[in-house]
């Protein structure tokens, strides 16, 4: 008998020719305006063209895949779902459920690859999953976190120990992830969870508590209120603070280099650091961590026991 796992990340377009079919999908089946489109595939074109996300996504399916099979040899059937780009989460469970006829799995575990919970977005993962799981008749175990993970925790502060290196004295340290519209973050833990991991990895670097802070990041292009502050006014706070020689930003929220780290961080954020005097630093990506993954291996295990 074998179980599934749907390793889950937020997909990103395959080709600079997909990028409209991708932005439709993200606003639910409204297409971008001009405007719109424009301004995305420019952020694209500034990284390169594509994103590496997809391979770097799949580079995390194939570790965690890899550290299952070592422990238990042909127990486990794993496939990556998208939410916004082939191969879609649902695809996955299909292909996770129907690959062997003959050897259908117990039950179906997720996994996203986002450490922390709320409702607007791991809950959507795992809402999606469980209902193609449920089609199928088989049991769905969601991992709703991961943002105590001990594994993941040291390698982030690894680190900003290691980006500190290479900055000035007096620089101070930000815990970005992406920000999220007021109104869905009534009652949800993404943001206490946000403050306990960056609480978590900043006590492991050593850092005192007046040299860092939480900021958020990425937020959408619409009216209402998304929550704050936004690390770019942070920027610029801090270089109007006597004594503030320098930025490192630790993009707590990803696990991947992607667009919004590439991108908004790199460039976008760079470039005001710059414009305010401050030296700017940036942690590398978790990406295929070889600690992390099989980390996140034995948590699919332990949720999944027998």
């Amino acid at each position: 008998m074998t179980t599934g796992l749907v390793v889950m990340a937020y997909g990103t377009p395959a080709s600079p020719d997909d990028v409209e079919a991708y932005y439709t999908h993200i606003r639910r089946g409204r297409p971008p305006t001009s405007e719109q489109l424009r301004d995305l595939a420019d952020r694209y074109a500034a990284i390169g063209g594509v994103s590496p996300l997809a391979r770097r996504t799949r580079d995390q399916v194939a570790a965690i895949a890899a550290a299952l099979a070592a422990d238990e040899p042909g127990a486990w059937r794993v496939e990556l779902g998208n939410k916004h780009a082939p191969p879609f989460l649902e695809d996955a469970v299909a292909a996770v459920v129907d690959g062997d006829p003959g050897d259908r799995p117990d039950r179906v575990v997720g996994l996203v690859l986002a450490p922390h919970y709320s409702r607007g977005s791991v809950g959507e993962y795992h809402e999606r999953a469980g209902a193609a799981a449920a089609e199928r008749g088989v049991p769905y175990v969601p991992i709703e976190s991961w943002h105590d993970l001990p594994a993941w925790v040291d390698a982030q502060a690894r680190r900003v120990r290691d980006a500190l290196a290479g900055l000035p004295p007096a620089t101070r340290v930000l815990f970005t992830a992406h920000s999220l519209p007021e109104r869905v973050l009534a009652g949800d833990p993404y943001p206490d969870q946000l403050r306990a991991s960056a609480a978590a990895i900043a006590a492991r670097a050593g850092l005192a508590a007046d040299r860092w802070a939480l900021a958020w990041q990425s937020a959408g292009r619409t009216p209402e209120p998304w929550r704050g502050p936004d690390v770019l006014d942070v920027l610029r706070e801090l270089g109007a603070t006597p004594g503030v020689e320098g930025v490192l930003v630790c993009p707590q929220g990803f696990v991947a280099d992607h667009l919004e780290v590439l991108y908004d961080l790199d460039i976008e954020a760079r470039r005001v650091a710059e414009e305010v005097g401050l030296a700017f630093g940036r942690t590398a990506s978790i990406n295929d961590d070889p600690e992390v993954m099989p980390a996140l291996a034995r948590l699919v295990r332990a949720a999944a026991p027998g």
